[in-house]
């Protein structure tokens, strides 16, 4: 696989070699890992979270926080243009689906719970995710 191939133009095939079975069912599947599961909920050093399909940065640490969920938590993502909002009418409800807006891959969902200063909380899935620390 060309690694150069901007990733959005990907294959199905080609995703499934570049990524492990678990990230490639949330991230092009739009799975959900189990409540509890990632390290990255425990991550608390300073740095940021990428993209685990794509490298995009997402959200900085500055932004997390423990929401009780199961899920890493944060209440906005690093800048305009990082992640993309969309419709999500599964599971008999309509929710607000967050994905990567460089790969289009399922994230998780953002919903009007969080902490200020947005009172929103981006609920992600750590699988789709990757933590880069800062340089210490």
């Amino acid at each position: 696989m060309s690694q150069t191939k901007p990733p959005a133009e990907r294959t199905e095939k080609e995703w499934k070699d570049l990524l492990s079975p678990e990230e490639f069912r949330v991230l092009r599947k739009h799975g959900t890992e189990r409540a509890g599961s990632s390290p990255l909920n425990h991550e608390k050093r300073h740095g940021v979270f990428v993209c685990a399909g794509c490298g995009k940065e997402l959200f900085s640490s500055d932004a997390k926080y423990e929401s009780g969920t199961g899920w890493p938590s944060f209440y906005q993502p690093v800048g305009e243009g990082a992640v993309t909002t969309h419709k999500d009418r599964s599971l008999f409800m309509v929710r607000t689906e967050v994905r990567c807006a460089q790969c289009d891959g399922h994230l998780g969902h953002v919903f009007p719970d969080g902490p200020q200063p947005t009172g929103l909380r981006y609920c992600m899935n750590g699988v789709a995710m990757n933590f880069e620390p800062e340089d210490e």
